[in-house]
């Protein structure tokens, strides 16, 4: 391992997927335990008023956008190692994307994803949360261009080296 100026590592070795050369490389998983990894994420979507009640009334002219949008959001967590770059499939046992309001004109999404693998499922459940935050915004964009999707956020994940972790602001279920 080489050392920067300051004498701690180098950033080249402190990168796991990054090779001496300077290539890119997968992380090998296969010396780890396979164990049951589950993790949550966030994705709120900020609606102009006529949009956000479309969308509570079901009255957008595409159609059931929440439907739309839970079946995009399971959609891309199934296909996560096909978007992300040196992401690993994995053999999804579980994933679920729900909706509530946060606030009057606040969508939140919610999206769960379960596994047993060499590795988490943290980025199959960001990924579902915001592809299903995009179809939200696809479906109701004709009512308001000022919508806004924020805090694409990890909340809670669980399995593996490092065990349960959750957001400091965030009440694990």
């Amino acid at each position: 391992m080489s050392n920067a100026p300051d004498g701690g590592p180098s950033a080249a070795a402190a990168l796991t997927h990054l090779r001496p050369d300077g290539s890119l490389t997968m992380v090998d998983v296969g010396g780890k335990a396979t164990t049951e990894r589950y993790a949550h994420a966030r994705a709120l979507v900020r609606l102009p008023p006529p949009a956000a009640q479309a969308l509570r009334e079901a009255t957008l002219r595409k159609g059931d956008a929440l439907a739309a949008a839970q079946i995009a959001g399971i959609l891309a967590a199934k296909n996560t190692a096909g978007l992300i770059p040196l992401a690993h499939p994995l053999p999804l046992a579980a994933v679920d994307v729900a909706f509530s309001w946060s606030q009057a004109c606040v969508l939140q999404i919610d999206a769960r994803a379960r596994t047993a693998a060499q590795t988490g499922v943290e980025m199959e459940a960001m990924v579902a949360a915001g592809v299903a935050a995009l179809t939200i915004y696809d479906m109701t964009k004709s009512l308001g261009k000022d919508i806004t999707i924020e805090a694409v956020r990890l909340l809670e994940k669980r399995g593996g080296k490092s065990g349960r972790w959750h957001a400091a602001d965030f009440v694990a279920d």
